[in-house]
């Protein structure tokens, strides 16, 4: 049977294994029933929501003929590399290393990390509209996660905040 769309196809095979995963990963958690939940009941549902999405899609794109390029491109490194380095930035500067003697520098700090380095992922970088969208997400976050559910989060450097 030949591929008729490869973008497609690899995305729903993404989609089956991701889902397939969770659903089984949920399996370890008591699932419960529909009337009383256990922890596992939602995970579980969203994988196999997943899983049959990405079957549906994959069926898709091996009976119908799509328009245009549907082969699968190249690998954009640049985006790949920059967002990936970003989202481990992000965890390095909130927690930090302590077995690399590297301290905390907590939420804020963190934010404006990740938002710079992910902003260089694309074709043209800002150094000014990285830092306004620094600062807006960094207060949102501040609002969302502090102020309204009143989460402990290290939102400050752990050599300031004590």
């Amino acid at each position: 049977m030949k591929i008729k769309n490869e973008k497609d196809f690899f995305a729903g095979l993404l989609f089956f294994v991701l889902g397939g995963g969770f659903a089984w990963g949920a399996t370890t958690y008591t699932v419960g029933s529909a009337a009383r939940m256990g922890p596992g009941y939602f995970p579980l549902l969203v994988g196999v929501l997943l899983a049959v999405l990405g079957v549906l899609i994959m069926f898709k794109a091996l009976t119908i003929e799509s328009e245009g390029d549907s082969r699968f491109g190249s690998w954009a490194w640049k985006p790949l590399i920059f967002i990936l380095g970003a989202n481990l930035l992000f965890g390095i500067l909130l927690v930090g290393l302590p077995a690399f003697g590297i301290p905390g520098m907590g939420l804020i700090v963190a934010i404006y990390g990740l938002a710079i380095v992910a902003s260089m992922a694309g074709d043209e970088f800002k150094l000014k509209d990285a830092i306004i969208l620094a600062t807006v997400l960094a207060v949102g976050c501040y609002v969302i996660f502090v102020w309204a559910l009143n989460l402990t989060l290290p939102v400050w450097p752990s050599f300031i905040a004590g």
